[in-house]
């Protein structure tokens, strides 16, 4: 048998520990002597959880062309639905979710003849969720900001199969047209009219598809009742017979660039229903199962991107009806989504506490809370575990924290005597009166440092909400402008220097959001949900906000990239509750949960992070 060197030219390199890695090391061989093992770092493919999408799909319309980082589903709410109502948009980023225009026409079934974020078709589709029922015929292309209303198919029809590259270049195969039936119907799209193409060689409905005009796989689905495994392959002109999926599938889901380059994803057996969780590779000739999705998917899932990129959301699987996302990659890096995970408990529970803002995840600091019973604890945080330290000079509640767990700031609140202007300064072991704060009141937010910290805010009795803000240089605070809109409780991350205050109370809607520069406030857009009465983390300009709102505790969680508010993953328990952290991660502690006015519980946030993988080496 050869050898390695004698392979390749070179021997495998003997190292005590495994090297620092990066891109350059794809393809490299080293024996790891401390640990006996053979590794190299080899591409691998795998699905990471992504940011859920704002509104919950069901029998969507997709722009199956469209990438990772910029993904786009339109459609009803989901299924089982008395009338498909939902004509809601939503768009990807890559991180997060944001709507985006709205269909002229409400419908299920509907399906895609491809495109991008910016240009692609939602075909036809159905008044109801199943047959027999009639069936549309007219469709609507979107640019990016609204949909337009575009000519009619020749064939009525919804729940077909499509791919295609824009909306000017796109095609349509094979779906259901009612009262009930099944067709072969094949359609291409050039941007202005519909030109009728060689039927598809088998009738189905809600078959996985992906690729383009001149290179379109279509497998599987359903023909009323028996669901099927064919797969067909369309070069633009003709169809012809590929390999047979390994399973009757219907509902599946596709990625890729052409019939030779396709990714299939999920589906299931059709009633009562076998849920498939793999991820197949077809290369126009084998399917290769390379993965196991996170969770099942079925009927019409977005499904988009490339077979070493790919992004799925969405999609009914029931009920219930899914509004999680799923990014798939195939590479050398492993993917850590973002996610809230359980911290330490807090030694007593408490809900509006007030936070160190500033302070990094790994050195958290809280104090006071609760009402009407008013506490003066104080608890640091280590990453892990919450300390008791030395108490608030007085027991208040709903004050107004920032700084850090060395250098802390607490401002306005609370006690059943009234509202307050007192400000306190912690060292890191002791509180020390600071200057009073511009006016007697609570429910302030707060940003920033101890010598640059920000309040914005609040509330005087009989339960006004203010508009006004202040700055502290650490020892005095000056009044500064005001913002737009009145509120209390909202969350904010930031400093003096720039701040993003969102989610306040209103009016009109608690989705305002605004921008501090250091100067003025400027109302931004508005945020996707309401968050006020939760928490903020992040450095300015960007971070998340998340729990409240007022009307009941959320899990809800978005986050500010300088310009655009987006979802991201969702708290572990729905709480009202301050937030505190950097862009490095987020902190939520304590608050107000669905079961309980007040919670020792911790959870923390960590962004998405990639790090180059080394991958053992073994025989088989």
């Amino acid at each position: 048998m050869a050898t390695y060197e004698e392979i390749y030219g070179k021997r495998v390199e003997v190292l005590d520990a495994d090297p620092t890695l990066n891109s350059s090391y794809e393809g490299q061989v080293w024996y790891n002597s401390a640990t006996g093992t053979l590794k190299s770092v080899v591409s691998f493919a795998a699905f990471s959880t992504g940011s859920p999408t704002i509104n919950v799909f069901g029998y969507g319309g997709w722009a199956n062309q469209g990438t990772q980082t910029a993904a786009f589903i339109a459609g009803p709410p989901g299924s089982p639905a008395p009338a498909p109502t939902g004509k809601s948009s939503n768009e990807y980023n890559g991180t997060g979710w944001t709507s985006g225009g709205n269909l002229n026409n409400g419908r299920f079934s509907i399906g895609s003849c491809g495109g991008t974020q910016t240009s692609c078709i939602i075909t036809s589709g159905s008044p109801g969720t199943g047959l027999p029922a009639p069936t549309y015929n007219f469709n609507e292309s979107y640019n990016g900001t609204a949909f337009s209303t575009e000519t009619a198919f020749g064939t009525a029809r919804g729940s077909t199969a499509g791919g295609g590259t824009s909306e000017t270049a796109c095609i349509a195969a094979t779906g259901d047209f009612g009262p009930p039936g099944v067709t072969t119907a094949t359609e291409s799209w050039n941007g202005s009219s519909w030109t009728s193409l060689n039927s598809a060689p088998t009738a189905t409905r809600n078959a996985g598809s992906t690729g383009v005009l001149t290179s379109l796989v279509v497998m599987g689905g359903t023909n009323n009742p028996t669901v099927l495994n064919f797969t067909a392959e369309f070069d633009g002109t003709n169809w012809t017979a590929g390999t047979n999926y390994p399973a009757a599938n219907r509902g599946a889901t596709g990625a890729g660039s052409a019939s030779t380059a396709a990714l299939i994803v999920g589906g299931n057996a059709g009633p009562p229903g076998t849920v498939y969780t793999e991820a197949y590779d077809y290369d126009g000739t084998t399917y290769t199962d390379i993965a196991t999705i996170l969770t099942p998917k079925m009927d019409n899932a977005l499904g988009c991107g490339t077979t070493t990129a790919a992004l799925f959301a969405a999609g009914p699987q029931g009920p219930p009806v899914y509004n999680n996302t799923q990014e798939f990659n195939r590479s050398i890096n492993t993917i850590t989504p973002g996610a809230w995970a359980a911290g330490g408990n807090l030694n007593t529970a408490r809900s509006l506490n007030a936070t160190a803002t500033n302070a990094p995840q790994d050195a958290g600091l809280t104090f006071g809370g609760n009402w009407p019973s008013v506490t003066a604890d104080t608890e640091e945080y280590n990453g892990t575990t919450w300390a008791e330290q030395t108490n608030l000079p007085q027991a208040l509640t709903a004050a107004a924290g920032a700084g850090t767990q060395t250098a802390g700031l607490c401002t306005t609140g609370r006690t059943p005597g009234g509202r307050l202007n007192n400000t306190y300064e912690y060292d890191g072991s002791s509180w020390t009166a600071g200057g009073n704060y511009t006016a007697t009141q609570a429910y302030t937010s707060g940003a920033g440092t101890q010598t640059a910290g920000l309040a914005v805010g609040g509330e005087t009795p009989p339960g006004t909400d203010l508009t006004t803000s202040s700055e502290y240089n650490g020892s005095s605070w000056t009044a500064g402008n005001a913002c737009n809109t009145p509120g209390y409780l909202g969350p904010v991350f930031g400093s003096a220097a720039g701040a993003i205050y969102s989610c306040v109370s209103g009016p009109p809607t608690s989705l305002e959001s605004e921008a501090y520069d250091g100067t003025n406030w400027t109302s931004g857009p508005t945020t996707i949900f309401s968050n006020n009465q939760g928490g903020g983390a992040g450095t300015f300009p960007t971070g998340i906000i998340f729990g409240g709102p007022s009307g009941a505790p959320s899990t809800g969680t978005q986050g500010w990239d300088g310009s655009t508010w987006s979802t991201r993953p969702s708290l572990g328990t729905a709480r009202r509750a301050k937030g505190a952290g950097t862009s490095a991660g987020g902190l939520a502690m304590g608050g107000e949960t669905p079961s309980s006015p007040t919670s020792n519980s911790t959870e923390e946030f960590t962004p998405e992070s990639t790090a180059v993988t080394a991958k053992t080496l073994t025989t088989s």
